[in-house]
Order: C-alpha cells, then structure tokens, then sequence
C-alpha cells in the first residue's frame, strides 16, 4: 500500500478536520501518485513512526508550475494560504531551498474512502 504522509503537524490537524483534500508536492511526482490509486493518509516526520489517519483515493493528480496554481489548488491544500507567494515561503522553510514561480509542482486531490 502507498502513503501519502505529511509531515507538518498543522497538516495532521487539517486532515482529522477534514479540511484538507489537496496536496501540493514539489517536483514531478505524479509517477508515484496516479489517478485512482488507493492510499493511506498518514502523518509523520522523516524517519519516525507514522500515524494512519484515513484510506484515501487518488481523484486527480496534475503537474503544473507554481505559477500555475489556482485559487481552489490553494484553498485545498491549505485554508491558510491564500497566495502562491505564501506557499512559496511555506515550501522554503520546508525544502530549505529557493522556490520560485517556474519550479514544477504536482497537484494531487484525495477523497477519504470509507471503510
């Protein structure tokens, strides 16, 4: 079974609300996540235990730049951030790296799958 794990814990606390359907990965990672696969939802940091949150179907997986996102991409992914320049400071702290508007992201939608 594939993961998707998210490491932050205000992640953790948008997914048990429900409120996050969304998630925004740097890079091309859309081989690893194909529409209509089955995951688990788990939360985690690098290297430490990892928490099942929910089984999830993969609804719709897209590569685009980060200049591309929409609004709805972003509110999905994070109530919080509204801009992709929020998302961008976001990432740095994350990857600790420079992001710009040109680097490629994959956008991928998740449902909960009811067990």
């Amino acid at each position: 079974m594939m993961s998707l794990n998210f490491q932050a814990p205000k992640h953790e606390k948008l997914l048990i609300d429900r409120q996050k359907n969304c998630t925004v990965r740097l890079g091309d990672v859309s081989h690893q996540y194909p529409e209509s696969s089955i995951v688990w939802v788990t939360t985690g940091a690098k290297f430490e235990n990892k928490r099942r949150l929910f089984t999830a179907f993969i609804d719709k997986t897209q590569v685009k730049t980060m200049a591309d996102l929409t609004s709805a991409d972003l509110g999905h992914q994070n109530p919080e951030i509204n801009s992709r320049e929020a998302l961008i400071e976001d990432f740095e702290h994350i990857y600790k790296k420079r992001i710009t508007m040109d680097d490629t992201v994959t956008v991928i939608y998740f449902s909960e799958v009811d067990e």
